[in-house]
């Protein structure tokens, strides 16, 4: 008897239908084809025994699975159930009414239970796009594939509450899930308030969020500049819906979704090790996987010691920080991860730590400061637009009782400059944020007056400023001028970006 049952092979964040043709003949076999690798191939002792162990009838004939598309690899344990129940419904243990009507995934533990996998909500939107009525996943998925509207989605222990929905016993009901959850209520484990002092650093953050600008804190050991960037997250404008459903696909293909969860709704925050290899950072592997840039998508992405980074690593960030998309290309497939991300940076401005302590005394050799930061390439520093000195709190900060402003309050005045950037950029699909201007809308919305000009000028000329200083001070203009809710860019505003370009002046590091 033939079979017919549906599944999905998760290709980057996006789902593809699998159609599984279970046939069951004359003869004693086991034949698994359509291009499946170990994880799926190994599937026929699971089933076995998880059928047997529940007490239902392992048909010892010639079985004959076909996986198609047969020119897509099939990988992963997921595949188990679908499978599974494919070969009772081809042993006429299971009805065939409503097996066109679901798609069925999850993998079998020994004793017939499920544990989760990957990639649930991906798979439940490719499910509605093709008309499928429902999804059959593990309990532990079902939250988080259910906030796909239209679709009625079983969350299910067993093997058993499969066969129960298919056979129209309906023991189990559809999971809900109520999107109408605000977005604003989301409680950080972090707070500005928590912050002694460095009231300039909080407003060199605020800037980058407001404008979503790449930064980079410079400053000695212990001067707080990890934990200025833990708390970048806390004053960035929550998430859209729509950007909430992208960041959960691309954590859900990672396997990063926790049990009974829904929506991700908090904006990510990676912080990877400067021991990180490239594919670790961008992505990829045989089957190409998300890497940290990706997850990192709609949020921060922190990197710690960022001299200490490899070369080569750092330099496979310049292609994505600028196109906001990561094209991993393999010899049988070409997999594009989002890769729309905020580089907040932390670096010791010198071997030692202490060049231009205010205290103690650099002990690193003449020349040293500058090869220590020539390690952060030229095209990799032109793509972030604040440099941040960082210096150690004064005692009579750290001793202060009085709590600084709260992440609350900065981030309602970054969630006002947003929406003045949403409203002028509006017929560009592809910019969001100032950050992401190009020459012509920097020419079209960054116009100087001539006090501008002169003051522009004088600094590129008296603090050796480089070219690529350019644009960026412009940009990062723009924000400050937002935030202050000016249309035009005032003297002040343009005083204030020259002054976050600490790392292009000729002189630093001499």
């Amino acid at each position: 008897m033939l079979v017919k049952t549906f599944g999905c092979a998760l290709f980057g964040i996006e789902a593809i239908q699998v159609t599984i043709e279970v046939n069951i003949d004359r003869g004693i076999n086991f034949y698994l084809v359509g291009l499946p690798d170990n994880a799926v191939k190994e599937s026929q002792q699971r089933i076995q025994a998880a059928i047997i162990n529940l007490g239902y009838y392992y048909p010892h004939k010639k079985i004959v699975i076909n996986m198609a598309p047969a020119d897509i690899r099939k990988e992963g344990s997921a595949y188990d159930l679908p499978i599974a129940i494919g070969i009772m419904a081809a042993s006429e243990q299971v009805s065939t009414d409503l097996l066109e009507q679901f798609v069925i995934m999850g993998e079998l533990s020994l004793d017939g239970t499920l544990k989760p996998i990957k990639g649930a909500l991906p798979i439940a939107i490719k499910a509605k796009q093709e008309g499928f009525r429902g999804l059959i996943v593990p309990k532990a998925n079902a939250r988080e594939a259910a906030v796909v509207e239209g679709l009625d989605v079983y969350g299910v222990e067993t093997i058993h509450d499969v066969v129960s929905i298919l056979n129209g016993e309906l023991l189990n009901q559809p999971v809900t899930v109520d999107m109408a959850e605000s977005w604003q209520d989301v409680s950080f484990e972090f707070d500005f308030s928590d912050v002694k002092g460095q009231e300039n650093i909080k407003r060199a953050l605020e800037i980058a969020a407001a404008g979503g600008h790449n930064v980079i804190l410079i400053g000695p050991p212990g001067s707080g500049k990890t934990m200025l960037a833990k708390r970048m997250p806390t004053i960035l404008p929550p998430l859209t819906m729509a950007e909430a459903l992208e960041t959960t696909k691309i954590h859900s293909v990672a396997g990063l979704i926790g049990r009974n969860a829904t929506l991700v709704r908090t904006r990510p925050f990676r912080s990877p090790h400067h021991t990180i290899s490239d594919a670790g950072l961008v992505g990829g592997g045989t089957y190409p996987q998300p890497g940290e840039i990706s997850l990192a998508h709609n949020g921060v992405l922190f990197l710690d010691e960022l001299p200490e980074f490899k070369r080569t690593v750092l330099e496979v960030m310049r292609q994505p920080m600028e196109d906001r998309i990561v094209t991993i290309s393999r010899a049988k497939m070409t997999v594009d991860f989002p890769a729309s991300f905020m580089l907040v940076a932390a670096m010791n401005p010198c071997p030692c730590g202490y060049y231009n302590h205010p205290d103690k005394e650099c002990t690193c050799k003449p020349g040293m400061v500058q090869q220590y930061l020539n390690r952060i390439s030229g095209p990799l520093m032109d793509r972030i637009d604040l440099h941040v000195e960082v210096v150690p709190v004064a005692y009579k900060d750290l001793s202060d009782k009085q709590r600084g402003e709260s992440s609350a309050a900065v981030r309602e005045r970054v969630v006002k400059a947003r929406k003045i950037q949403e409203k002028r950029y509006a017929q560009y699909p592809a910019i969001h944020a100032n950050a992401q201007m190009t020459s012509q809308l920097i020419q079209k919305y960054c116009e100087l007056d001539e006090d501008c000009r002169t003051i522009l000028k004088n600094a590129m000329n008296r603090l050796g400023l480089s070219a690529r200083a350019y644009d960026r001070i412009l940009k990062v203009s723009r924000t400050i001028a937002d935030l202050d809710g000016s249309e035009n860019i005032q003297s002040g505003h343009l005083a204030e970006a020259i002054n976050y370009r600490s790392l292009d002046r000729d002189n630093w590091g001499s």
